[in-house]
C-alpha cells in the first residue's frame, strides 16, 4: 500500500518561484508569507462585500466571508498546532507546532477566496446559465473541448479560488501568490478535475490549472487515485474541520441574530455540541445578561470540545490519512453527540435559514444579477473572438475589464475564464450596481 511521508507532504518549496536557499527568518517561516500574501491580497479583501449565508444584510453582526474565512482560521490553527503536538517526532525535525498550525490557518484564509458574488447561490446562478445558453445559444461553446464545456457548467468556487492563488493575484500566470506546496495541498478539499466531480460538481482545478494541479500533487507525494485525480492532503481534513465547526456553529448565530431561530433552539445544539452546560453560561442567566453575551459562551464551549476531539481524531487515524484511505470527516470520527450536534446545527441551517423568505428572495435577484452580467461579457468574448471585432456596446463592456480584456487570437475557452474572473471577482454590492445600470439604471457623479 502506498504511503505519503510527512517530510515530503511539509517541504516547503514554492509554486513557479525560484530557489532562494533557507526562507526561514527570525520569527517568520514560509509558511508565515503564505498568510501573510493572502491576508494583503485584494480578493481577500473583497470577501469583506461576499455574502456568507445572508446576501447584502444591512446588520454588522452577521458574518461576511471575510468575517468567516479570519474564525475559521482561528480554529484551523489550534487544530494544526494540536495535532502538530500529539504527532511529536513523527513530523519532521524542521517543522514547529508553529509552522502546522499557521500551513493550515493559511489554508483555511484561502478557502473561499474563489466564491463568487453571492456565495453558493452566486455558484448555481452561474452554472444555470451556462446550461440555459447551451440549448438556447450553443454557438457560444462552438470550438471548445467536452472538458471545457464541463468547467463552464460546473463554476465551481473551490476550483476559482485554486486558481486566483496559483495564476491570478499578484504574479499573474507565473505562478499566482507563489504559495507553497503543503500550503496548497492543504487548501485542496477536492484535488481532482471537473471529470470526477460526481453529482455534487466539486472539483478543485479547472482545465486551465491542469498543470498547476499536477505539479502540486506530484511534489507532495499524494497518491494518485486516477487521471487527474489524486487523494488529498492530510492537512486538508482539518482545513475541512475547521470550516464545518465554524459553519455549524456560527451559522447558528446569524440566524439568532436575524430572528430566523430561538435563542433556546440555538442554546440547546450548542449544549450539545459542547457535552455540558458551562458554569459561565448559568452565572450569566443568573445576571440576566444578553443572549448575544450567553451564546458567546455556549459557543466558545463547544468549539473547544469540538476541536479537541477533532484534533484526536486526525492522531488516531494519522495511517488513514498518510495512506489515503480515510472515507470520512474527522467530525464524523467524533463523540456521537457532538456529531449529533454539528448535524443537527446543519439541519437547522438548511431548513430554517437557507429557506427563509427574504433570503429567497435576495438569492432569486442574485441570478438576474448574474445573468445580466454573463450575458454581456460572455456575449463580447464570444463576438470577439468569432469575428475579430466587437460591437459599439461590447467594446464598452470590454472596457470594464482593463488589462485583462481577451484578445481576440485567445482560445475561447481562456477568453471565458477571463470574463468569469471578473464577474468571480466582484462584491455583491458591485455585482448589483453593475447589473443595474447596464440594466437602464443611469447614475450621474
Amino acid at each position: 500500500m502506498s504511503t505519503m511521508s510527512w517530510s515530503t507532504l511539509l517541504a516547503p518549496a514554492r509554486l513557479d518561484d525560484k530557489p532562494s536557499g533557507s526562507e526561514r527568518e527570525i520569527g517568520r517561516s514560509p509558511f508565515h508569507k503564505d498568510y501573510d500574501r493572502i491576508v494583503f491580497a485584494g480578493s481577500f479583501r473583497r470577501l469583506g462585500r461576499k455574502t456568507q449565508v445572508h446576501p447584502l444584510t444591512e446588520n454588522d453582526h452577521i458574518h461576511t466571508r471575510l468575517t468567516h474565512s479570519l474564525e475559521v482560521g482561528c480554529v484551523g490553527r489550534s487544530l494544526g498546532m494540536m495535532v502538530a503536538e500529539g504527532l511529536g517526532d513523527r513530523l519532521p525535525s524542521w517543522t514547529t507546532p508553529a509552522d502546522i498550525g499557521v500551513i493550515v490557518q493559511a489554508a483555511c484564509l484561502g478557502h473561499d477566496i474563489g466564491n463568487p458574488p453571492f456565495g453558493h447561490a452566486g455558484e448555481y446562478a452561474i452554472r444555470d446559465w451556462f446550461h440555459r445558453a447551451r440549448l438556447s445559444e450553443p454557438e457560444l461553446f462552438e470550438g471548445l473541448s467536452e472538458r471545457e464545456m464541463q468547467d463552464l457548467l460546473t463554476y465551481e468556487g473551490n476550483a476559482q479560488g485554486f486558481r486566483i492563488v496559483t495564476q491570478i493575484e499578484y504574479n499573474q500566470f507565473r505562478g499566482g501568490m507563489r504559495l507553497t506546496m503543503p500550503t496548497l495541498g492543504a487548501m485542496l478539499k477536492y484535488p481532482w478535475s471537473v471529470a470526477h466531480a460526481g453529482r455534487g460538481g466539486k472539483f478543485s482545478a479547472y482545465q486551465s490549472e491542469h498543470e498547476q494541479l499536477a505539479r502540486v500533487a506530484e511534489t507532495l507525494g499524494l497518491i494518485r487515485t486516477a487521471d487527474d485525480a489524486w487523494c488529498r492532503h492530510p492537512l486538508a481534513y482539518l482545513v475541512e474541520a475547521a470550516d464545518d465547526i465554524c459553519y455549524a456553529l456560527l451559522d447558528l448565530e446569524d440566524g439568532l441574530e436575524m430572528d430566523i431561530l430561538t435563542f433556546d433552539e440555538v442554546a440547546g445544539v450548542l449544549i450539545s455540541i459542547a457535552g455540558h452546560t458551562p458554569e459561565d453560561f448559568l452565572e450569566l442567566q443568573r445576571l440576566g445578561a444578553s443572549r448575544r453575551r450567553q451564546v458567546a459562551v455556549l459557543r466558545g464551549a463547544a468549539m473547544e470540545r469540538a476541536v479537541k476531539e477533532a484534533a484526536e481524531a486526525f492522531i488516531a487515524h494519522e495511517h488513514e490519512l498518510l495512506t489515503g484511505t480515510l472515507k470520512t470527516d474527522l467530525l464524523e470520527l467524533c463523540h456521537p453527540d457532538l456529531h449529533w450536534g454539528v448535524r443537527q446545527a446543519k439541519e437547522i441551517a438548511r431548513e430554517r435559514i437557507f429557506r427563509n423568505p427574504r433570503k429567497a428572495k435576495l438569492e432569486i435577484g442574485a441570478y438576474t444579477t448574474l445573468g445580466i452580467l454573463l450575458e454581456a461579457f460572455i456575449g463580447a468574448a464570444c463576438e470577439l473572438h468569432r469575428t475579430g471585432t466587437s460591437s459599439f456596446k461590447h467594446q464598452r463592456v470590454l472596457s470594464l475589464i482593463g488589462e485583462n480584456t481577451p484578445r481576440a487570437s485567445w482560445p475561447l475557452y481562456d477568453s471565458y475564464r477571463r470574463m468569469l474572473d471578473f464577474i468571480g471577482g466582484m462584491t455583491d454590492h458591485y455585482a448589483v450596481d453593475l447589473a443595474q445600470e447596464m440594466g437602464g439604471r443611469l447614475r450621474g457623479e
